[in-house]
């Protein structure tokens, strides 16, 4: 029986395509260049040369992480061009919160059918968070799956890696009562409660092609897909002067159960809601979804990215170096005597919620 041979191409892989895309991302690749890496793509694995960086005594600090389902929300508005920073930033935010500089990161992509205008455009993205972090992208696999995914689906997998010298590592362990619990601000949802935020979309039959009224021009899609903010460039030269005693990467489970997982034992953290202004778009989802003010706590950031505790006698000093990086920054909270753990509390009128209320979270 005469029967025509086969190649991968039949099967619904193109290694033509993954081959012209790796030449297509590599000068991406060489834009994100720093001492200890060239950043050039192609090999089979990725140099770094820690004593180029700087280094003298340096531990590793390796972190990976996803999009999540925001990713289904770039899929479906056909909007890929911000995914990759928030790929970074997963990652790099929670480097840079054990005292760690980010050095190196790599992707994985993976999608059923390649389509090299999208997986360009994601790639594009990663390399601008690399760069916003200050991290060389030095590798990653392009995984061409067919059958593992539906059409014009994909799917981000970050890993990066970084180092700080061994004194310097951040441990929480000199947290003390009386010090200030600092807020920096979030750009937006980031990268979590997304299945919460597609529910509520769907739920309200939202057009996220419409103009979102708080944003100058703006449209629900974006303001829900504005990437999440990278502090790295921000908290490093203050990690590294030894003035910042804790971060916390406001991620799932919110201020309530990410403050904590820096505290040592007999330290609890207050934060006190009236202190910042919840942003329209989490005021927007808490209406849409009658979510109780626990959900919104545990779920959303809530307009807070990242936590850093401080002495009280250097809050001046950090909260004028952060707000000159262009960080907006806000006195959040104190840390009080008591199990280790989290109270969100205060009155909640910019919070759309008449009445005063108090979530505790215990470790």
């Amino acid at each position: 029986m005469s029967q025509k041979p086969l190649t991968y191409a039949d099967a619904g892989v193109s290694i033509d395509a993954g081959n012209a895309l790796v030449r297509a991302i590599g000068l991406l690749a060489r834009s994100t260049a720093r001492p200890g890496a060239d950043a050039e793509l192609g090999g089979f694995g990725g140099f770094f040369d820690l004593k180029a960086a700087g280094y003298a005594d340096p531990l590793l600090v390796a972190a990976n992480d996803g999009v999540g389902t925001k990713l289904k929300l770039a899929i479906d508005t056909g909007r890929h061009d911000a995914v990759g920073i928030d790929l970074v930033a997963m990652c790099a935010n929670d480097l840079i919160v054990q005292g760690a500089e980010p050095l190196f990161f790599l992707d994985y992509y993976a999608t059923g059918k390649l389509d090299n205008d999208v997986a360009a455009a994601v790639v594009a993205s990663i390399a601008e968070g690399c760069r916003q972090a200050g991290c060389a992208l030095i590798g990653g696999e392009t995984a061409e799956m067919p059958g593992m995914y539906t059409a014009g689906d994909y799917d981000l997998a970050g890993f990066c890696v970084g180092a700080v010298d061994r004194d310097k590592v951040l441990t929480g362990r000199n947290i003390k009562t009386g010090d200030v619990i600092l807020g920096l601000a979030s750009s937006g949802v980031h990268s979590n409660g997304f299945s919460l935020v597609r529910r509520i979309v769907k739920q309200e039959r939202w057009n996220l092609e419409t103009g979102f009224p708080a944003e100058d021009g703006g449209t629900l899609a974006e303001v829900l897909l504005e990437p999440t903010r990278i502090y790295v460039r921000s908290l490093l030269p203050l990690v590294q002067q030894g003035r910042i005693k804790g971060l916390a990467h406001i991620t799932g489970g919110g201020l309530l159960e990410n403050i904590p997982r820096v505290l040592p034992d007999h330290c609890h953290a207050i934060v006190d809601t009236e202190r910042w202004q919840l942003p329209p778009i989490f005021a927007l989802l808490q209406r849409a979804g009658n979510l109780a003010p626990e959900e919104m706590a545990r779920t959303f950031n809530c307009g807070i990215g990242m936590a850093v505790i401080v002495a009280a006698d250097q809050l001046d000093r950090v909260q004028s170096a952060l707000e000159g990086a262009g960080e907006p920054v806000f006195e959040i909270g104190r840390i009080s005597e008591g199990r280790r753990g989290c109270t969100v509390s205060g009155k909640m009128g910019t919070w759309n919620s008449p009445k005063d209320w108090s979530v505790t979270h215990n470790a």
